[in-house]
Formats: structure tokens, C-alpha cells, sequence
């Protein structure tokens, strides 16, 4: 699936002094698709930047399934994050 507009990353935090910000997604992609350089079309004009940390939730997952990606660059024509950590929603008892 393709990222649109009318669903974009949430900034959550901001860093006094200009430091990493932190955001949220969620969305029925896989993180596989957005990690991808080019998939936040609108990243750079809402503020993403190199060394951000984005936490992605994939609601399509069962389990759902939540990963942390480091935005790599950010410029107005692309933003690329890492491939991520999985943060597991394994849940044992």
C-alpha cells in the first residue's frame, strides 16, 4: 500500500535545543514499505530529519506489530529511516 497524506507520522516529542524528534505511525503497511526511501512524500515539510527516531506500528499485523527506525536523511524530495528494531508483542501468560 501506498503512504497518503491524510494519515501522516504524529511528532510526539521535540527536543529542547533542537535534538532528535520523536514520532508515531500507524498504518496498515509493513515496515518493510516504510523504511523505504520516498515513502513519507511530506516527512521534510512536516519536520522529519536525520537522526529522528520514528516508532511504526503495522495495525495490519497479527499480533500488531511495532518496530523503531532511525530517519537516515531527510531532504524535500525523500526521507529514508533504518530498517528498525521489532518491539515484540509476545505476551506469555
Amino acid at each position: 500500500m501506498a503512504y497518503s497524506t491524510s494519515n501522516p507520522p504524529t511528532l510526539v516529542s521535540s527536543a529542547v535545543g533542537g535534538g532528535p524528534r520523536l514520532w508515531m505511525y500507524k498504518s496498515t503497511d509493513a515496515a518493510t514499505a516504510v523504511r523505504v526511501s520516498g515513502y513519507f512524500t511530506n516527512g521534510y515539510a512536516l519536520g522529519m530529519r536525520a537522526n529522528d527516531i520514528l516508532i511504526m506500528i503495522d495495525t495490519d499485523a497479527s499480533p500488531i506489530a511495532s518496530q523503531i527506525m532511525i530517519v537516515n536523511a531527510a531532504s524535500s524530495s525523500a526521507v529514508d529511516c533504518s530498517d528498525g528494531v521489532a518491539i515484540t508483542a509476545t505476551d506469555t501468560d
